[in-house]
């Protein structure tokens, strides 16, 4: 356990040094145009910074880590006999450590293993919404406002230049917003001039494939008593 928490204690401090070292050029240095200063930062400056690093954990795990005790002579021996010393591992640094690991490790696996973007990339969301009979469309592009959540984020949907549609005797608004993260949470809201925010949640998977068609229309789930009716498709942009 000793080697395994110095170990650790090195390498946590090897990569706080390289890192902060990098972040600290880059920094100074200003705006970079062509990542050129933070290439130069991370693999030519770090690996200084990741040395000093290194030694600083392991200084910290012999300064900190390691509870050194005086234990006393069995009453037997003699009373000038020089008391020995045990050393322990530091339960409070032990745990510190331990949870620092976990976190980056968590982070790691999130980031570059389960990745919390999309399989297929950006992805195209199209949705429309039909109006009932008789209603009209605004007349402005600006009194339309579509809001798209995902995950805990929230993006306002483009409106195309066809974006005034009909189908049949029915009005219709036609937009876009594109899709990133892996999430169940999806939903988009509707608000018109004089007419309550509408919201719809969205049924796809965490991490979905491009659907075949548009899905079935359906109205509002907060059941609003103005029947707009809403259906969605997703393609993938790559």
């Amino acid at each position: 356990m000793r080697f395994i928490l110095g170990f650790l204690s090195g390498l946590l401090g090897a990569l706080a040094g390289w890192a902060g070292l990098a972040a600290l050029v880059v920094l100074l240095a200003g705006p970079d145009r062509d990542g050129g200063i933070a290439m130069s930062a991370f693999f030519d400056i770090g690996p200084i910074g990741g040395v000093a690093g290194l030694i600083a954990g392991i200084w910290l795990f012999m300064r900190f880590g390691l509870v050194r005790n005086a234990a006393p002579e069995p009453p037997a021996e003699t009373s000038d006999a020089t008391p020995r010393r045990t050393t322990r591992l530091s339960f409070p640094f032990a745990v510190t450590v331990a949870l620092i690991v976990a976190i980056l490790g968590w982070w790691g696996w999130y980031e570059l293993i389960r990745s919390p973007n999309l399989s297929h990339g950006f992805m195209t969301l199209q949705v429309e919404f039909r109006l009932p009979a008789g209603m009209s469309l605004p007349d402005k592009e600006e009194d339309v406002h579509i809001e798209v959540e995902e995950a805990s984020g929230y993006a306002d949907a483009m409106l195309p230049p066809n974006w005034r549609a009909h189908d049949g005797d029915r009005r219709a608004i036609i937009a876009t917003t594109s899709l990133m993260y892996k999430t169940r949470h999806r939903a988009v809201s509707l608000t018109l001039p004089d007419v309550p925010t509408q919201r719809w949640s969205i049924d796809l998977p965490s991490d979905p494939a491009p659907t075949p068609g548009f899905s079935p229309w359906r109205v509002a789930t907060d059941g609003s008593p103005t029947k707009i009716e809403m259906h969605f498709r997703l393609s993938a942009d790559r």
